[in-house]
């Protein structure tokens, strides 16, 4: 055998070993949470009579989204498991549905008869938590300037991501990062590092003038960039380093900056401009950092491709936790969120959204990041949204029938 190949095949051995190892370190040495604070992964199937707000719902926008879904459906093996131990079925059960879109100029009413003729919802037990996301828009250029000298950097060649859910099947939807040390996996380096050393292992795509905006722009996980000479691009997530994500929001309230109540992408976008030395150290403070990819703007209508893959649909498109929850599942959302005016109340939000995306404080199966779109108004309200509510799955009836009048997941992830 040749003994490159060989060398090859024995870092991965050793790989899939150290990542067990970490994993099980991980879990020995996390604190648990009292049985009450713990969420419990339970549906029930109810009738669309019982979603709030359902009968003045409008699903155009919805089924825009999961027109894009099913592309990605139609590809995946008819045996794919659909969710936690595939409570939403396989993906042939869903083909049958994509296969029978209707077109987008049917009235609202006949587009919620569609979704009333071939699903069933399954409520998600618990309070549903509601966050908002959106798509930064940032100015660069290709060359370091005085003005442009924040590196925007690409995958690293020497970046290993493995997806835990290929070793144990308890592990599904995580994933660990790091490099090669000789045969052994080690932590690629935090925020703080690369910010210090750089990455000469990286590509630098283009390089950007404000570390506060590309510092959001990672925890968005994509963005547009208007270059110096007016062209338009996206950068996609491509990659994350593997370490810890931290809320520099948490941190500000522990260090008695901001007050919990006033905390928002707003308030600490603002405390950290105000406070230009200490901005770095507290941004570092998240020891998490994304790389990116370049992509045409294509539709500006629409933002950056989800980790499922499609373009994402302002107000219809929803990032859920992938351990739990099927990519491409419509979901039922009632809760309520900000006006792009502060000044004004919160709105009720009863909307049909569609499950494209996910994020690294996703977790929980009552948990949903709804994506608001491009520019300053969708990043008003993403930055204020933090509020509860309920959570429904649409699934095939056939799927919904063979579940029973409800189904728990005991040792689903937490």
């Amino acid at each position: 055998m040749d003994k490159t190949l060989l060398r090859s095949r024995l870092a991965w051995l050793l790989i899939g070993a150290n990542l067990l190892a970490v994993v099980f370190v991980a879990w020995l040495t996390q604190p648990s949470a009292p049985p009450s604070e713990t969420p419990v992964f339970r549906v029930q199937p109810v009738a669309f009579e019982a979603l709030p707000g359902w009968t003045a719902n409008d699903p155009h926008r919805a089924l825009e989204a999961f027109r894009r879904s099913c592309l990605v459906l139609f590809n995946l093996p008819a045996s794919q498991g659909m969710g936690w131990e595939n409570y939403a079925g396989t993906a042939s059960a869903w083909w049958p549905i994509c296969a029978r879109l209707p077109g987008s100029k049917l009235s609202a009413s006949e587009l919620r008869a569609f979704f009333e003729k071939w699903f069933t919802p399954l409520a998600v037990d618990g309070s549903a938590h509601f966050t908002g996301y959106y798509e930064p828009e940032l100015t660069g250029s290709w060359l370091r300037t005085p003005r442009y000298t924040v590196p925007v950097y690409g995958r690293p060649q020497d970046l290993i991501t493995a997806d835990l859910g290929s070793f144990r099947h308890t592990l599904t939807g995580e994933h660990i990062s790091g490099r090669l040390e000789g045969t052994k996996l080690v932590p690629y380096p935090d925020r703080a590092d690369i910010n210090a050393h750089g990455l000469p292992t990286a590509p630098i795509l283009l390089y950007t003038d404000d570390p506060v905006s590309m510092f959001f722009l990672q925890i968005q996980g994509s963005g547009r960039v208007k270059l110096t000479d007016g062209k338009i691009l996206r950068l996609s997530f491509a990659a994350r380093n593997g370490r810890p994500y931290t809320s520099i929001g948490r941190v500000l309230v522990e260090q008695g900056a901001l007050a919990r109540k006033d905390v928002s992408l707003q308030s600490i976008r603002a405390w950290l401009a105000a406070h230009g030395s200490a901005a770095q150290s507290v941004m570092e403070a998240d020891q998490s950092y994304v790389f990116f990819s370049l992509a045409p703007l294509g539709d500006p209508s629409l933002g950056s491709a989800g980790t499922e893959g499609v373009a994402l649909t302002p107000g219809a498109s929803v990032a859920v936790d992938p351990r739990l929850h099927p990519f491409g599942a419509p979901v039922y959302v009632s809760t309520s969120i900000p006006d792009a005016n502060p000044a004004k109340s919160d709105r009720g939000f009863d909307q049909l959204l569609i499950a494209q995306d996910t994020g690294g404080a996703i977790r929980g199966p009552a948990r949903g990041d709804i994506f608001l779109g491009t520019g300053r108004d969708a990043e008003a309200v993403a930055g204020r949204l933090n509020a509860h509510g309920q959570f429904f799955v649409l699934v095939p009836k056939a799927v919904a029938a063979a579940l029973g009048p409800a189904k728990e997941f005991p040792d689903a992830p937490k």
